[in-house]
């Protein structure tokens, strides 16, 4: 499979690909926006929110066989559309380090990151028992306990940004 990153409008990722399909029901390739569950206290309360991993992105896979040249044009005229990543004069599809991290986020259970489960070792470091931060530990840049985050830096295309991931802290007691 191959898998091509398309820039599209900032929190308009879902509309998108909703748009999309409705405008070109012959076109059955799978689009994957990637999403992240995190709870952010607004005026006080707590509001369950769901997020994009990477705002403005969303990732068409199509078959090794088949080339991104017979949709480019159904992806540009959708209301949304910006550019292809590289550019819209050389699109290629993601390799290496930028697939193994989009493949990270699309795999989980219908592209939602929910909490990790972590602990504390004694030095305060965080270890990751499981779930969305499992293999990401090398990019965590900041933890916030009293949050339950954790903002880690990803790169897709030499492009470097930071996202807050939701995790549950359990004591080491509580492992078996």
């Amino acid at each position: 499979m191959n898998y091509y990153a398309l820039q599209v409008q900032t929190r308009g990722e879902e509309k998108f690909i909703k748009l999309f399909k409705a405008m070109h029901p012959e076109i059955n390739i799978p689009i994957h926006f990637p999403q992240r569950s995190l709870d952010i206290r607004r005026k006080g309360k707590m509001v369950h929110t769901r997020l994009a991993v990477f705002p403005g992105y969303v990732f068409a896979e199509l078959e090794t066989g088949d080339s991104m040249l017979g949709y480019q044009w159904a992806f540009r005229r959708t209301k949304g559309f910006y550019r292809f990543l590289r550019s819209n004069q050389d699109i290629c599809p993601l390799e290496n380090r930028d697939l193994e991290l989009v493949l990270h986020f699309i795999r989980m259970a219908g592209s939602l990151a929910g909490k990790s489960l972590v602990k504390f070792d004694e030095n305060s470091k965080i270890v990751v028992i499981e779930g969305p931060l499992s293999g990401l530990e090398g990019k965590i840049v900041k933890v916030d306990k009293r949050k339950g985050r954790a903002k880690i830096s990803l790169d897709l295309y030499n492009e470097a940004f930071t996202i807050d991931l939701a995790f549950e802290s359990i004591s080491s007691d509580m492992i078996v």
